[in-house]
């Protein structure tokens, strides 16, 4: 008998809470979560959520009932299955594609830039940067701005 009580009690479903489903449900006027919204309406749905939990209804029955009673969008996340399991989809995708078409970008320009191009400044192996022209131009230069 002691072995059959553990069980019993873990077929039950669990008992659900209003603090438990005021963040999975919108007020409708607001359009924010149950938990932070003070409006009559959000006063409604609560009266509606303790009503249903009175009766000993599961969280998925109280869900299911709202949504029948005030329509899916006072849900706060969309179901996923059927056309609003693209709402779920999408960003990732999104996010993939971009990754893939930045990483294909890079590849491409690094292909493409000249061998040379990374140096800030060329120079000839033995040489330094300027001509030999470059030196008297710059004692000219200098000597323009000394006061």
């Amino acid at each position: 008998m002691l072995v059959s009580a553990p069980a019993a009690s873990a077929a039950l479903p669990h008992r659900a809470s209003l603090s438990d489903i005021e963040d999975e449900v919108m007020c409708l006027v607001c359009g924010t979560t149950l938990n932070v919204s003070d409006s009559p309406q959000a006063d409604r749905e609560r009266a509606f959520i303790r009503a249903l939990i009175d009766r000993g209804e599961t969280k998925s029955q109280i869900k299911a009932a709202l949504v029948a009673q005030y329509g899916s969008r006072v849900l706060a996340s969309p179901p996923d299955k059927g056309f609003d399991l693209a709402v779920w989809i999408v960003p990732g995708l999104a996010v993939v594609l971009a990754a893939i078409a930045i990483a294909f970008a890079v590849r491409r320009w690094r292909r493409t830039r000249p061998a040379g191009q990374n140096d800030p400044l060329p120079v000839a192996a033995g040489k330094a940067p300027g001509g030999a022209g470059d030196g008297a131009r710059l004692r000219s230069d200098l000597e323009r701005y000394d006061l």
